[in-house]
This record gives structure tokens, sequence and C-alpha cells, in this order.
């Protein structure tokens, strides 16, 4: 067990937190859930502009470890993204994980037909930049989805 998730162990014990520790400290589904819907209320909150800002401040309220938050429109242009900023603006309706899966389509699609969903893909996680399985929580707002995700 590495040194962060001994200090939640340690945290757990004490009764001040109450969150699992996911494989090398990174998230929990759980965690990326919450982070999720304090996005999706942030922006309800604040407006478009302000909260997609904020979600993409890396060192805003919404980057913890390995989660982060993207925001994507329904027509696959990214409006926030927490791990690259260089991304907001572009259209990626047609990129592809490394299996050949068209992830950000497939999300577009799952966010026209339900409120909230699961997507699994792979990913380059930012903590150890190596090319990860990925699993997606993304819910629905307005014309956009809000997703946040942990590394398998």
């Amino acid at each position: 067990m590495n040194r962060f998730c001994k200090g939640l162990v340690a945290l757990l014990l004490l009764g001040v937190l109450s969150a699992t520790c996911a494989a090398e400290g990174g998230a929990t589904k759980e965690q990326a859930v919450a982070m999720v819907k304090k996005g999706v209320a942030y922006i309800k909150t604040h407006g478009n502009e302000p909260g997609y800002a904020e979600i993409s401040n890396k060192q805003g309220a919404f980057i913890e470890r390995d989660l982060y938050l993207v925001v994507y429109g329904l027509d696959g242009t990214v409006r926030a993204h927490g791990a690259n900023e260089k991304m907001v603006g572009r259209n990626l309706i047609d990129l592809k994980d490394v299996d050949g899966k068209p992830f950000v389509k497939e999300r577009v699609d799952m966010g026209k037909s339900n409120a909230s969903f699961w997507q699994d893909y792979k990913f380059t996680n930012p903590t150890t930049k190596k090319i990860e399985p990925k699993a997606m929580y993304c819910e629905r707002l307005d014309d956009t989805v809000v997703c946040g995700g942990i590394y398998n």
C-alpha cells in the first residue's frame, strides 16, 4: 500500500474521511460521481462561462489527483477540460482511443439519450502518463455532458 493510501486509511480510522482508496491512490467511482455532481451544480449556479473556466483551471476546485472534469457539447466540441485547456473549443467527435473506439462520439450519443451514464475506454492518465483503462461518469446538462473519470 502506498503512502497516500496509508494516509487515507489512517484518516478513515479516525472517522475523518469516508472514501475508499482506489488502486495507486487514484480516485474512486464515488469520488467521480460526486465531482461531476459538484461541477453540474457549479455550472447551474454560476453560469456556463464561469463554470467552464473553473473546470479548466488546473488549480481550481475540480482537479483532485487523477480526477478532473471535462465538458463536451453534444456536437463533440470541448467546452471545458481540467487536464488540458488546449482542447477547449476543439471538436473531437472523431477522436478514437488506442483500440480505435470513437469514445467522444459514443459519449455524445450516450449523452443525447441518457441523463447519466458510465463509459469505458482507454486514455492517458495525467498522473502516470500511461494509457490506462478509464471509466467515465457523465451527466447531461442542457446541450452538454459533464464528465469525470477514474483509471482502473
